[in-house]
């Protein structure tokens, strides 16, 4: 038996919203594998038995709040003993990747996602699967809660709706193959920062006036006047400064915050 959990807040005004990510792939799983069936109520939440491959699955979305999910998680565990390591993925939304990728792990922290620190607190501790969802950083100075319980605009609809699949065939592959297959097929490669580019000792070189400029410019300065033109002495051009440019950067939760 595999357990495969989408996190979210219950009730039709959370539906579609940031927050509901992992809902949305296990409705997505649910219509691929359960199609017709009914959800019933057990373990503080609604759950579907499919089959996925040849193995038996157990979709769940918990129908305690975000802050919560951990009671629904623990049950399920307990009374399928299940190793949590092995038998167990975690499907949720991201702020802090971009909007549609995707990001599965064999474990690690909870990334200041409450719902993922109260399920870690149920089975005694992160090393469990967890497949995250990007739903893009809030607009900076809005709120962060506001955000994630809101809905996507149409665009982000549109993005996201590929992406829900794709992290529906991670889950499915996840469930045949293992964590570290899942992981080299559906990761969406992280974009590196490029580096920021060091001055070369030439760019150094041409911002200082040569020593035979200085030169010269310091014979005109101490050149008399001519007695019969009157005008002054050229004066000496100072060297540019270089350009200087700064980058910031900047530095989630529903019922979960």
């Amino acid at each position: 038996m595999k357990l495969i959990v989408g996190l979210g807040n219950p009730g039709s005004e959370y539906e579609n919203t940031r927050h509901n990510a992992g809902f949305m792939v296990l409705d997505e799983l649910a219509r691929r594998h359960a199609g017709g069936a009914v959800a019933r109520g057990r373990f503080h939440a609604a759950t579907l038995e499919c089959m996925i491959g040849h193995e038996k699955v157990l979709l769940a979305k918990p129908t305690t709040f975000m802050n919560k999910s951990g009671l629904s998680v623990g049950e399920a565990v307990r009374f399928y003993k299940l190793e949590p390591a092995e038998d167990m993925l975690i499907v949720v939304d991201d702020l802090y990747i971009p909007l549609g990728a995707l990001r599965l792990r064999p474990k690690g922290g909870d990334g200041g996602h409450n719902g993922l620190a109260d399920v870690a607190r149920a089975v005694g501790g992160d090393a469990y699967a967890r497949l995250r969802v990007g739903v893009d950083a809030k607009p900076e100075g809005g709120s962060q809660v506001g955000y994630v319980l809101g809905r996507f605009t149409k665009e982000q609809a549109e993005t996201l709706q590929p992406a829900l699949k794709r992290a529906a065939d991670a889950a499915e592959c996840w469930v045949g193959n293992g964590t570290t297959e899942a992981m080299n097929r559906f990761n969406t490669p992280e974009v590196k920062k490029p580096k920021a580019r060091k001055p070369k000792p030439s760019d150094a070189e041409a911002s200082k006036p040569s020593e035979s400029n200085s030169s010269n410019q310091l014979k005109r300065e101490t050149r008399p006047v001519g007695p019969t033109d009157g005008t002054p002495s050229d004066q000496p051009q100072g060297a540019s400064e270089a350009a200087r440019a700064g980058h910031q950067q900047p530095k989630h939760s529903a019922k979960d915050s």
